[in-house]
């Protein structure tokens, strides 16, 4: 039996958007850097079922698989000068394909060894949060980034 991993270490990479986008306009659109993000979330999907009550059956209800969906990726990151993330959310409200990219979160060991990743596929930049910012407190301001996908791949090493 292997231990559990911690959460503490991972990485964020995003690819450069040239798999869904023509050359030309793929070039105009920085990569966005991989990130020193604090907080990941949403790396997690659902199966919709419905109910299904048969007829002259009481003892049981049919559970019945409708459709597959995945939640939004959620990243979180102080507020620095790279305007990576913002560039990537802006891209996707002018361009008309959207500025799609792949990217995976990969979980690290203790020694800093990539363990097991999680790449998503055909994502958008669906919602930027800016800081919430407080005269009062001595915080760091932090953005956030929703991503939108089109699916998850686990990738064990």
């Amino acid at each position: 039996m292997t231990d559990p991993l911690p959460k503490y270490r991972f990485l964020v990479t995003l690819d450069p958007g040239d798999a869904y986008l023509p050359a030309a306009q793929a070039l105009l659109l920085p990569l966005v850097a991989a990130g020193a993000f604090q907080e990941v979330t949403g790396l997690s999907a659902q199966l919709e079922v419905t109910s299904y009550a048969e007829g002259g059956r009481n003892d049981s209800v049919h559970q019945l698989p409708l459709r597959h969906s995945w939640n939004r990726i959620t990243l979180k990151r102080g507020v620095t000068k790279d305007t990576g993330l913002w560039d990537w959310y802006q891209a996707g409200l002018t361009e008309s394909l959207g500025a799609r990219r792949d990217g995976a979160v990969i979980l690290l060991d203790i020694d800093g060894t990539a363990v097991v990743s999680w790449a998503f596929h055909g994502g958008l930049a669906a919602k930027w949060t800016g800081p919430d910012l407080h005269a009062e407190q001595n915080a760091i301001a932090v953005e956030q980034l929703e991503i939108a996908h089109e699916g998850l791949t686990k990738v064990l090493r």
